[in-house]
């Protein structure tokens, strides 16, 4: 794919990165693209000492492996050599994005309770003879890390569920500005780029801030991994069961594959053998990397039963073994930079249970041999804004919202000021034209006689709202509202507007009476959803790669 950003070459026996989802056959890619191909930004300075640059390029490589280290290696922290584990923990900052392109701190539910949003990124850096050993690529040695693998852990505000929503790693969107607090080099912002290329832009924090520009949900922690980190860990967990329905072999006459080798059946892989598996494209499925990121769900799911169904865990030694991989291999933000607050953490992980736990990947559609989100996307996001289950069990959704609570008593119809503005237009529909007039005639007809269309040019308003800017307009906000058919949850205190204004939304086109759409909280089907304690899992072999 020539001219394409962040994608590597393959190199014989080994799999280029362990990315998500996206076909990439015939593209740019294969063995032999040129070293820095889609770098844009470089690396990273020094600034908060020698150690800076180590702690930045040994980054997390693969999330499934973080989430076991949270859901239970954390749990012997009690009585293991904190100020020792402590030191090993590599940490960085969560978001270095602007201001304005973060999403708002995450709201407390009624009972007080508030959702937790987790980005886990591997890293495909090449800063080391072990990584560079493992992931091959060697022209690619000591440059700038590319973020192949992320995926956003979200647990429910009262931790009743979890939902893992995995990006392609070739996903074309805007990346944020981002400015590097060790150097104060700034990254300028960038329109339809690859996501992975943010984490060379300033580190970890920018695929943070890349995320939240993107989605709207707020994010509270970040971990990350790196190959040699993968190999560690899945040694020190001992083994996570994983099936294929065929013989496999990973590798072709040209030096492509991962160099995977399983008979057909259930084993239990770990080390390098369980990095082949999380890496391997070719001769899972279709041979891209929707079926990869299968794979890497079905090993996370097993992974998460293992550890909590394997009482040999519970041994000193082991829990030992793994506490010290888990902090050697691993960078987080300042948030979990102790042993105590990934303890903490792992506590909360560790009330969700297993049958409630959903692995998803991005909708998505190809855009030349890259892919963008679809609506779809944009509705998967919402659920998880929305703290929605995406297992569909949610049930407490389904209540309706409650009443706003009013400080002050409407006054009458044709006492309240009204301004109607026309905020009909959509990325996809002009603006219909006379509809602020049309409105404001309802209104008129209902008694508020003192209700004006605005004049200003027509604005794109997803849904119809009415705003008010103090408590003492509330009521009549309310009023206003009540006479369109408007829902009192789509009734807003804003300092935007100065009175009561309706504003007209791309919902309500035609027509004298508004009709709240009715939400779909479905889970969408092309998200590919998995559940953990699915044990029949088990990946398709594609003919051509059977021995």
């Amino acid at each position: 794919m020539a001219g394409s950003s962040g994608v590597r070459g393959e190199v014989p026996a080994v799999e280029d990165t362990m990315s998500l989802t996206a076909q990439e056959k015939g593209e740019k890619g294969e063995k032999g693209e040129s070293a820095g191909d889609g770098r844009r930004g470089g690396g990273r300075g020094a600034g908060r000492g020698p150690d800076r640059k180590r702690r930045r390029r040994r980054a997390l490589r693969w999330s499934a492996t973080v989430l076991a280290v949270v859901i239970l290696g954390a749990a012997g922290a009690g009585y293991l050599y904190y100020e020792h584990l402590n030191a090993n923990i590599k940490h960085d900052d969560l978001n270095i994005g602007d201001d304005k392109d973060r999403a708002a701190d995450t709201k407390a539910n009624s009972a007080g309770q508030t959702a937790l949003n987790i980005l886990l990124i591997g890293s495909d850096a090449r800063d080391t003879a072990e990584n560079q050993k493992l992931g091959g690529a060697k022209y690619d040695f000591g440059g700038p890390p590319l973020a192949d693998v992320q995926m956003l852990l979200h647990i429910s505000a009262d931790r009743s569920n979890m939902s893992v929503v995995s990006m392609p790693r070739d996903t074309l969107l805007d990346i944020p500005r981002c400015t590097d607090p060790d150097d104060g080099k700034t990254y300028g912002a960038l329109q339809g780029e690859m996501t992975n290329v943010s984490l060379g832009r300033g580190g970890p924090g920018c695929t943070v801030a890349t995320w939240e520009k993107l989605t709207d949900i707020h994010i509270d922690h970040f971990m990350m991994i790196d190959f040699s980190g993968v190999v560690s860990m899945a040694d020190a967990i001992g083994g996570v069961p994983v099936c294929v329905d065929a013989n496999v072999y990973s590798h072709t006459s040209t030096g492509k594959g991962s160099g995977l080798k399983l008979e057909e059946g259930t084993h239990s892989v770990k080390g390098k053998q369980a990095l082949q598996w999380l890496r391997t494209r070719y001769g899972f499925e279709d041979d891209t990397d929707l079926a990869r990121a299968k794979a890497q769900h079905m090993y996370m799911n097993s992974m998460v039963r293992e550890l909590r169904a394997n009482a040999k865990l519970t041994n000193p030694n082991k829990l030992r073994k793994l506490a010290e991989a888990a902090t050697k291999a691993i960078t987080v933000d300042d948030g979990l930079d102790t042993i105590t607050k990934m303890y903490d953490l792992a506590g909360e992980l560790q009330k969700v249970p297993t049958d409630r736990i959903t692995m998803t990947t991005m909708p998505n559609r190809y855009q030349g041999s890259r892919v963008v989100p679809t609506e779809d996307a944009k509705q998967l996001f919402r659920l998880v804004r929305e703290d929605i289950a995406l297992d569909g069990k949610d049930a407490k959704k389904a209540t309706a919202s409650p009443s706003p609570t009013v400080t002050d008593a409407a006054a009458p119809n044709g006492q309240i000021a009204v301004q109607v503005h026309n905020g009909t237009s959509s990325d996809t529909l002009g603006a219909v034209r006379g509809r602020a007039t049309a409105v404001t005639q309802l209104l008129t007809g209902k008694g508020f006689t003192k209700a004006v269309a605005d004049t200003s040019p027509a604005t794109a308003v997803a849904s119809t709202v009415v705003r008010y800017p103090s408590a003492d307009l509330q009521g009549d906000a309310l009023a206003v509202a009540k006479a369109l058919g408007v829902p009192a949850a789509q009734v807003k205190k804003s300092t935007a507007v100065s009175g009561v204004t309706v504003l007209v939304g791309a919902d309500w086109r035609s027509g004298t009476a508004y009709k709240a759409p009715v939400k779909d909280d479905k889970t969408p089907d092309t998200a590919g959803a998995i559940n953990a304690s699915d044990t029949t899992q088990c990946m398709h072999v594609d003919p051509a790669y059977t021995w």
